[in-house]
């Protein structure tokens, strides 16, 4: 049985930060999570190139997703949080989107460990990602109004 990916994007319409950045979930599996973003004047900084912090947050929406990718198919599981995440800034992207891959490399009981590589959409290794997630068992996400 696949996953519904308009489920999946029904459960993160609220995520408005994600929203604003031009940010859109492309696919999902139980294995990789693929998210990109299309590159705008906003992701610039003053030297011309993609803003760190946007392939940061491109990066860290993947790692989200992925970790709590139950949650968002509906099981009664906690949501997991970031507990630490590291990355390592490669090259500056070409083109004009960048594309995040999540995939889980270790998913116990209370913590998981995911890597996410960004790309831009000509195939350079843009960035590395390790994101360690933290289950709280019970807690659900607070509704936006």
């Amino acid at each position: 049985m696949g996953i519904d990916i308009e489920r999946i994007r029904a459960f993160f319409v609220n995520d408005r930060f994600a929203l604003s950045a031009c940010i859109v979930i492309d696919s999902v599996t139980k294995e990789e999570v693929q998210y990109s973003m299309a590159i705008t004047n906003e992701h610039l900084n003053a030297g011309g190139t993609v803003q760190g912090g946007a392939i940061f947050t491109l990066a860290d929406l993947a790692f989200a997703m992925h970790c709590n990718l139950r949650l968002s198919l509906g099981e009664d599981v906690g949501i997991t949080g970031g507990q630490s995440n590291s990355i390592s800034y490669l090259a500056a992207p070409k083109g004009g989107r960048l594309i995040a891959r999540s995939t889980c490399l270790s998913s116990g009981q209370s913590i998981s460990v995911y890597r996410v590589e960004v790309r831009d959409e000509l195939g350079n290794f843009i960035a590395d990602i390790s994101g360690n997630g933290f289950a709280k068992a019970g807690q659900k996400p607070v509704p936006h109004t």
